[in-house]
C-alpha cells in the first residue's frame, strides 16, 4: 500500500508538472495585464499564418531576445527602444497587427501605444512566444532557420518554457 501511495504522489507530481508552465502564464497575465489590447490565442495565429492571412506580426521584446529565436516573418520593433515614427513606413493604420513578447505584458503596453496612435486592429498573442513554443510551434534564429533555443528573459520566467533550449544572456 504504501508503494501505491508514493507512485500516485510521483505521477500526481508529474501530470500537475505539465500544467504548470500555463498556469503561470495565465497568472503573470492576470496579475500584469489590463486586457486592454485584445488577445489573439496561440491557435487562431497558427491558423492565420496556415491561411497566409495578411498580417503584420511585431516582436516587442529586446533585440537580444529575438536575436536568440522569434516567430516567422516577425518584425523586431523592441519594447525599451520602440519608436513609433520609426516603424510607420512598415505598418499602416489599417493593417492587422499582432504582437507578441516572453508571455504578453510588454506586448500590451506596445500595443496600448498603437491603439493610442490611431491602430485599429490591434492583437496581443496570449501566451506570447513562451506559449507559442509550449504549443509545439516553430520559432526561427537569425538566418531564418528553426530552433529549439529561445531566450528565457530570466531564470523566473524561464520557468514558463516546457521544453527546449533556454538562452538568458
Amino acid at each position: 500500500m504504501k508503494y501505491k501511495i508514493i507512485i500516485f504522489s510521483v505521477l500526481m507530481g508529474l501530470f500537475n508538472g505539465f500544467g504548470f508552465a500555463q498556469n503561470a502564464i495565465d497568472k503573470a497575465i492576470e496579475k500584469y495585464n489590463s486586457n486592454s489590447v485584445e488577445y489573439i490565442s496561440v491557435p487562431e495565429l497558427a491558423s492565420l499564418m496556415q491561411k497566409n492571412k495578411d498580417f503584420k506580426l511585431l516582436d516587442t521584446r529586446a533585440v537580444s531576445e529575438y536575436e536568440v529565436s522569434h516567430l516567422k516573418d516577425a518584425i523586431y520593433v523592441g519594447y525599451k527602444e520602440f519608436d513609433l515614427e520609426s516603424i510607420q513606413d512598415k505598418i499602416k493604420p489599417d493593417d492587422t497587427i499582432i504582437m507578441y513578447c516572453s508571455v504578453g505584458v510588454r506586448s500590451e503596453q506596445i500595443g496600448e501605444q498603437l491603439q493610442e496612435a490611431g491602430y485599429k486592429k490591434v492583437y496581443n498573442l496570449y501566451g506570447g512566444l513562451f506559449e507559442w513554443f509550449n504549443q509545439g510551434n516553430e520559432i526561427f534564429n537569425l538566418q531564418n532557420q528553426q530552433t529549439d533555443s529561445i531566450h528565457a528573459y530570466n531564470n523566473k520566467w524561464g520557468q514558463f518554457i516546457k521544453g527546449g533550449t533556454k538562452v538568458y544572456e
